[in-house]
């Protein structure tokens, strides 16, 4: 007689581990597998500053060796180009880790983490996965509602996460309504602004986040090398805030979160400031052809969200759906992002690539609308 072999237990993930919907990035392939023109991830269509790049193919002849734990080098560039204490800056696996950090350091089970409906997806898993609860609230016009977000606060918020310029929708908050939200959050709830698009927009409109750092102790401002400086490879973000937010971040980041070509390869971006007031130009006046283009289609119901990013969010209201558009668009060669998840079904993301790139998508959205030229 055979005995019935005993179950053995299994180790469990903690349950607000489990729901977790993982994060999805763009695609760069077709359902057949073939690559595609990626305009799915907001990557700089104009590349990497040549300086990066000289400093990434020089041969590594210390690869053996930890980064600088504290990437102090960086953290200077960063504070000579922006005006600001080195002593006050974090560096980070991209902005991702230190989002997650910042919910990790003064959120967690009982407490609530608040962010606008139609926001990064980071948040929803930044709060879940320190078993603090995400709260969503609904946006108006694909943008934060400041009021609608303040009547939402409650004594159990801990964070409240912006993204400005805000992704998926490329909508922007003027420097007012962000120090409004802020005005009406209690001392004791973190602000954390994500600003990872802010090199796009006018130079004059980059620094509000900044100074709200400067003057609160609640206020923590993210940036990242992966968009405007065409550094995604690398995983290079950085944070700026009051020095007690700084010590949090610190105790529990990676130890040598930043790799040395990264460090390296950042700090040499950060010198060739014409690279990026090009891509700033480019990104400028590709969107506004691509949105003239859309609003020509108006008529068949498609509509262009207002952008300050280096994206831009179609609607599709009429008898072409968000769908169809994201077929004809990866049968023509390009990858671009569709967000049901997020509420977007109707709707999809697309970043602006080469001029040549933008013109056949726009070409290929007149042909599915039937207005071929």
């Amino acid at each position: 007689m055979t005995s019935t072999p005993q179950l053995q237990p299994k180790p469990k993930p903690k349950p607000y581990i489990l729901g977790i919907h993982a994060y999805t990035p763009g695609k760069s392939s077709g359902a057949d597998g073939r690559r595609l023109v990626k305009l799915s991830a907001n990557e700089n269509p104009l590349g990497t500053s040549p300086a990066a790049l000289d400093v990434l193919s020089r041969p590594r002849d210390q690869a053996a060796a930890y980064p600088d734990p504290g990437a102090s080098a960086l953290r200077e560039a960063i504070a000579r180009q922006h005006g600001l204490d080195p002593e006050r800056i974090v560096c980070g696996t991209g902005s991702d880790e230190l989002l997650n950090l910042a919910a990790q350091a003064y959120a967690g089970q009982g407490d609530e983490v608040m962010f606008a409906a139609r926001s990064f997806a980071v948040y929803d898993i930044a709060a879940r996965r320190c078993g603090a609860d995400p709260v969503e609230v609904a946006d108006r016009d694909f943008a934060a509602d400041v009021d609608a977000m303040l009547a939402a606060v409650t004594e159990r918020t801990r964070v409240v996460f912006l993204a400005n310029p805000n992704n998926p929708t490329g909508t922007w908050l003027a420097p007012d309504t962000v120090r409004r939200l802020h005005a009406g959050l209690p001392a004791d709830v973190l602000f954390v602004l994500d600003e990872a698009y802010a090199e796009y927009l006018a130079p004059e409109h980059q620094r509000t986040g900044f100074d709200l750092a400067e003057s609160h102790d609640n206020v923590l401002v993210t940036r990242t090398f992966s968009k405007i400086y065409g550094l995604a490879a690398e995983r290079i973000g950085w944070a700026t805030g009051a020095p007690a937010l700084i010590d949090a971040l610190n105790r529990i980041r990676g130890p040598f979160n930043v790799t040395t070509s990264g460090q390296e390869a950042a700090r040499a971006a950060l010198g060739d400031q014409r690279f990026v007031a090009e891509s700033r130009a480019h990104n400028a006046s590709e969107r506004a052809r691509f949105v003239a283009a859309i609003e020509a289609l108006g008529n068949h119901g498609l509509v262009a969200v207002p952008s300050e990013a280096n994206f831009v969010l179609v609607r599709f209201t009429g008898a072409v759906s968000a769908p169809a558009a994201l077929d004809a668009l990866a049968e023509a060669g390009y990858a671009v992002r569709h967000l049901p998840g997020q509420g977007l079904g109707d709707a999809l993301r697309i970043t602006i690539g080469t001029s040549a790139d933008m013109d056949r998508v726009a070409a290929t959205l007149q042909t599915l609308c039937g207005e071929a030229r």
